[in-house]
């Protein structure tokens, strides 16, 4: 029963995947603009420009341009890149170490930032350490990206020198970055676990414990975290594709030399291949997170199961 369920929510996520793939696909060919003129420019001679699109099918109708480029990716063949004549495959997977390491970073921080407020909230609800914790919360929920990243710069590289302005080449420099990427997410999860800890405090089994003289101690960081476990976790893995989504503004303020940056820096090209490699790969992680997160919710809920039955 558990098996038909987990593919039941397989075969789920791929009409997801195929819608995805067809509206990158037409809004990168119907937005305004020529690759043929960003490539070789307004001033290049007829035949070239003529040579150039029907190299890139750009010379065919949508629809046909639509099923080669499904076709190449059954096949496993994802397009070559429009500007150095490589692989969309290789380009990404050049750049797919550099987020996967920044991703792991952001989110080992978020979640340690986060349990520690969200206990500290729980601990002393309604009192000044809990509007306190809450206050950091919402400063890291409200202020973005493009805007923290820049201002961390400025204080820990431009005014003390603690760490390095951008890049990924010396010791310190995924500091920077990952904390900008993981505030955000830490911000979330540590108002979920506010509330999903105090709500396990009011449980039945944790009424009975303490009238049987179980240890504070024991009660919040095993009885009542147990239970609070489940949608923090669920949260945590849905919020796995938010990281690589994220990191495309991160990488590109510190230009971190991942699939982000690569992204930005395809788009401003008109690389259209590597672009929709980049979009695929970043939806396709946004699905397995989903999907990782319905997973573990089936596993660690029972009453989810159930329902699924």
């Amino acid at each position: 029963m558990m098996a038909r369920l987990i593919l039941g929510r397989v075969m789920q996520s791929v009409p997801t995947l195929f819608g995805v793939v067809t509206l990158v696909f037409l809004l990168l060919h119907l937005v305004p603009g020529d690759p043929v003129d960003a490539l070789l420019g307004e001033t290049a001679l007829p035949a070239d420009r003529q040579a150039l699109r029907h190299e890139m099918h750009l010379d065919q109708p949508l629809a046909s341009q639509y099923i080669h480029y499904m076709r190449g990716l059954v096949r496993g063949d994802w397009g070559t890149s429009l500007v150095d004549h490589r692989p969309v495959l290789a380009r990404i997977r050049e750049r797919i170490g550099a987020t996967a390491q920044l991703a792991l970073v952001s989110l080992i921080l978020a979640a340690g930032l986060a349990l520690l407020l969200g206990y500290v909230a729980a601990r002393h609800a309604n009192r000044v350490l809990d509007y306190a914790a809450m206050g950091v919360s919402l400063c890291g929920i409200s202020i973005p990206n493009f805007w923290l990243g820049p201002m961390l710069m400025l204080l820990f590289s431009l005014w003390l020198g603690w760490l390095p302005v951008s890049g990924n080449d010396q010791p310190g420099s995924i500091i920077l970055p990952a904390i900008t990427l993981g505030t955000a997410l830490a911000a979330m999860l540590a108002r979920l676990c506010r509330s999903c800890w105090l709500e396990a405090m009011q449980a039945d089994s944790i009424m009975t414990a303490r009238a049987m003289g179980v240890s504070e101690r024991m009660i919040w960081f095993k009885m009542a975290a147990r239970l609070a476990a489940i949608p923090v976790i669920t949260a945590f893995a849905l919020q796995l594709g938010a990281v690589l989504g994220g990191a495309v503004i991160t990488e590109t303020v510190f230009d971190w030399p991942g699939l982000g940056l690569l992204t930005v820096e395809a788009i401003q090209r008109r690389d259209y291949p590597l672009v929709q490699g980049c979009v695929l790969v970043i939806a396709l992680w946004y699905l397995l997170a989903n999907l990782l997160a319905d997973l573990l919710g089936l596993l660690l809920d029972p009453r989810q199961r159930a329902g699924g039955e």
